[in-house]
């Protein structure tokens, strides 16, 4: 796939539901990194990884975080937009993020079934990916997080879900709905530090709206493969690649230049 779409190195990752489906123990057990660790180390140009940890539990998060960061070379950890209801933002995740911040860690954010009934006949990737992952965002900021930690750098996927549709109605309604204290550039300062990636939204009227809001270098190539198959990651790829309205050099840096300035081991 990777030869066929002209892509010529992938981070892997775990996508939702992630590692913790039950229980901790089960979900320390199944945060195992080593396999992704030695696909790179065997083709260190073709592969990088983000490490999957068992959040909710914080101190098997942070014990993973640390040992896939440090031992094994991990680019990142990966992270669902939330752990059984509760979002990246909550009280109790504070910990990873401090330790996190504290690495200048890359994390990947990859969106889950919110905590709420499916729509009858629409799976959870068609409609309720997208708004988790806007969620999520929006909490992070909302909460103080991405203000708090800005050594560490958070990439959404699926372009951020609707994030930069309605950024501006959150920074314009957070100030007198949420925290009459925090202004509306203060609430888009946050916002914009997310990057992300264009997997699924590289489209006519996604597009725009992403590369308006992004801040320059915070939009990079994604595929979704092998959960969104490669027909349909060739449909995107199409709208990617002919879109009219590039700045000089911006197709390159999405494509490549903006992911090597993250994880500059492949810019080597």
């Amino acid at each position: 796939m990777m030869d066929q779409e002209g892509i010529a190195t992938g981070v892997l990752s775990v996508t939702s539901p992630g590692v913790h489906l039950d229980r901790d123990a089960d979900a320390r057990a199944l945060a195992v990194n080593e396999y992704a660790a030695e696909v790179v180390k065997d083709h260190p140009n073709r592969f990088g990884h983000f490490a999957s940890v068992p959040l909710p539990d914080v101190d098997a998060s942070i014990a993973e975080a640390t040992y896939a960061l440090d031992t094994l070379a991990a680019d990142g950890v990966v992270l669902m937009s939330n752990a059984h209801g509760r979002y990246l933002g909550d009280p109790d995740f504070e910990p990873l993020w401090v330790e996190l911040d504290r690495r200048r860690a890359t994390v990947f954010v990859h969106p889950a079934q919110p905590p709420m009934p499916l729509l009858p006949g629409t799976p959870a990737p068609l409609a309720d990916y997208v708004f988790d992952a806007t969620r999520t965002a929006l909490n992070l900021v909302l909460n103080g997080v991405m203000n708090r930690y800005p050594h560490v750098r958070v990439i959404l996927f699926h372009g951020g879900g609707f994030l930069p549709y309605a950024a501006y109605r959150f920074s314009g309604l957070a100030p007198l709905a949420v925290d009459p204290d925090r202004n509306t550039e203060d609430v888009l300062r946050d916002l914009k530090r997310f990057y992300f990636d264009t997997a699924l939204p590289a489209s006519p009227s996604a597009l725009p709206a992403l590369l308006a809001f992004a801040e320059p270098g915070h939009v990079l190539y994604g595929s979704d493969w092998p959960f969104a198959p490669q027909d349909a990651g060739s449909y995107y790829n199409h709208y990617l690649e002919t879109y009219p309205d590039y700045t000089p050099g911006q197709a390159d840096a999405i494509n490549r230049t903006n992911a090597e300035a993250l994880f500059p081991r492949l810019a080597d």
